[in-house]
């Protein structure tokens, strides 16, 4: 027996909240609602319609109602408009979004309280993303400050930490020198996990306390990753020779469009020319790597600017890795809803994470890696970020047999660059 209207209502009533309907704008909810209530949308059904509408809310991209028939009723109207709604969204990820018309003047970066308390323990422990299905240099990730100010839009840092406060620890400087590790033993620490390494300077003495930690072992390699430019407290308090700082790069239009509060492109690569210059040793991310209009040239354009900038002695890594999510970041950002074009992608589910198909990874891992000279691809060691080992042969020619044949070699250039860069600032003194 066909279902009656009032009984569709009232099952459209009870499924709509398991969806992103709540969400959606007062506009696009009225024309999800007539049509669920023509199409009889399964809660399948209508969970794909509010998410593809919820996309191109977020991406400014209206959708025109296909011309069905007024007498087309049934399976075959229901097919052909969920058929047109598939094909309008997915033609607009096909090449990626153009950033230089993205609207984002309406948003901002979160405002986030900051709050001292005393942690029970040093946050100290794997990184969270390592794994066996993918590559990983097992780097360890020192929890200095907890949460972010800028305000990525790819960001996972907000979905674990979703509070609007950022918290440090009264007792870091103290847990930090408790802190006992094997002196014969090489270590790869990294604080820009949970928080930008850079954003807060000096606060709370956090740079104090990890100044005193690198000098205290130095068997540490202790990365500070960033995309700010508050050096200030560096330059006046040069780090010791085993602390490296790197900035994770992006093309302009993608920094104004997605990476809200962070600094530009350009202070990036000046901040990072300054730090140099006091012998420290920089590195630099393009992690995530993010498929647009005009991505090719953007992107060799970075690597051109790097390659007239710096010395391939004074850089120590350059990391490859797409843009990739989490399920909760894709929930949080269409809950969100912010003019966004940054999930107008292919994606493609792998190891619970969701990213470009592989030949989209290969083609844009490739492309940055050959923008780099000879001599930069043998003196700086290149790796990729959480991806699958079967990608290493195709964009570097190599690969490496497990994690642990991975660390072994990025340790033993770290440390082998870190001798050189010493040596150095010892001449210069």
């Amino acid at each position: 027996m066909a279902i009656t209207s009032a009984d569709y209502q009232k099952k459209f009533s009870r499924i709509a909240g398991e969806t992103l309907f709540p969400w959606l704008r007062d506009a696009t909810q009225r024309r999800v609602r007539a049509w669920a209530e023509r199409f009889r949308f399964t809660n399948q059904e209508l969970r794909l319609v509010c998410e593809r509408m919820r996309d191109l809310e977020m991406w400014g991209a209206p959708f025109a109602e296909p011309a069905i028939s007024a007498d087309a009723e049934g399976i075959a109207a229901k097919a052909g408009f969920l058929r047109s709604l598939e094909r309008f969204h997915g033609g607009l990820v096909i090449d990626g979004p153009d950033f230089t018309v993205a609207a984002t003047a309406d948003v901002t970066p979160p405002k986030l309280r900051s709050r001292a308390l005393e942690k029970e323990r040093l946050g100290l422990g794997r990184c969270p993303v390592a794994s066996e299905r993918t590559r990983c240099c097992n780097l360890l990730t020192l929890d200095a400050v907890e949460n972010c100010g800028f305000g990525c839009s790819y960001c996972s840092i907000q979905s674990f930490y979703g509070e609007r406060e950022v918290r440090f620890d009264r007792g870091f400087a103290d847990k930090l020198a408790g802190l006992e590790l094997d002196p014969s033993r090489t270590y790869h620490i990294g604080t820009g996990q949970s928080s930008d390494s850079l954003m807060w300077g000096n606060s709370h003495g956090v740079l104090e306390a990890l100044w005193a930690f690198a000098e205290r072992y130095p068997n540490v390699i202790l990365e500070l990753k960033s995309k700010s430019d508050n050096i200030a407290w560096l330059l006046k308090h040069p780090p010791p020779p085993n602390v490296i700082c790197t900035w994770s790069l992006n093309p302009q239009p993608v920094i104004e469009a997605e990476e809200l509060g962070a600094a530009s492109l350009a202070r990036r690569l000046r901040a990072a020319r300054a730090v140099a210059d006091l012998g420290v040793l920089v590195g630099f991310h393009f992690h995530p790597m993010v498929r647009h209009d005009g991505w090719r040239d953007a992107y060799r354009g970075i690597a051109d600017d790097i390659q007239r900038r710096f010395a391939p002695r004074e850089a120590v890594l350059v990391s490859i890795g797409a843009l990739t999510f989490i399920k909760p970041v894709l929930k949080r950002l269409r809950r969100e809803g912010r003019p966004s074009r940054i999930l107008q992608m292919p994606l493609s589910e792998s190891a619970g994470k969701w990213s470009y198909p592989v030949p989209i990874k290969v083609e844009m891992f490739r492309a940055l890696y050959q923008a780099f000279d000879e001599t930069w691809r043998r003196e700086v060691f290149f790796y990729l970020c959480m991806e699958d080992h079967t990608l290493w042969r195709q964009v570097f020619g190599h690969e490496y047999a497990d994690n642990a044949a991975l660390e072994r070699a990025m340790l033993g250039r770290y440390s082998a660059r870190i001798g050189e860069a010493a040596a150095r600032r010892r001449g210069a003194s």
